[in-house]
């Protein structure tokens, strides 16, 4: 079950880090970027968690 709720944080951080960086203000940009990474790094976790029967 850890599995998939971080790989649906993951998602979501990656769509609203993606939506930042369509900004002309070059912060918000900034901060949509750190965001789609660390939505990046929750759907790794998830697929590690998969991968370990959610042991991790």
């Amino acid at each position: 079950m850890g599995e998939l709720k971080d790989k649906a944080k993951g998602i979501a951080n990656e769509v609203a880090g993606n939506a930042k960086q369509m900004s002309g203000d070059p912060d918000t940009r900034a901060e949509g970027t750190m965001q789609e990474r660390k939505g990046e790094a929750q759907n790794l976790k998830g697929e590690v968690k998969g991968a370990f029967g959610n042991k991790v």
